[in-house]
């Protein structure tokens, strides 16, 4: 089990870097994701992409 949470992790890490070349603004090279200060204050001013969990509390209420 332990095995395949790391490779989910690579890849996931993988299709952040690749993100971040097309949104810079979120610094998903470096965060992967995670919720960064930089990162939340990104959602914040310039709102989330598609590819940010809508499901989750970004800071944008008044979008859900």
């Amino acid at each position: 089990m332990a095995c395949a949470s790391v490779l989910a992790k690579v890849e996931r890490d993988g299709l952040m870097e690749g993100l971040a070349g097309a949104h810079p603004e979120f610094g998903w090279e470096s965060n992967k994701g995670y919720g960064s200060a930089h990162h939340r204050e990104a959602i914040s001013q310039l709102g989330p992409t598609a590819y940010h969990c809508h499901s989750w509390n970004l800071g944008q209420h008044a979008l859900f």
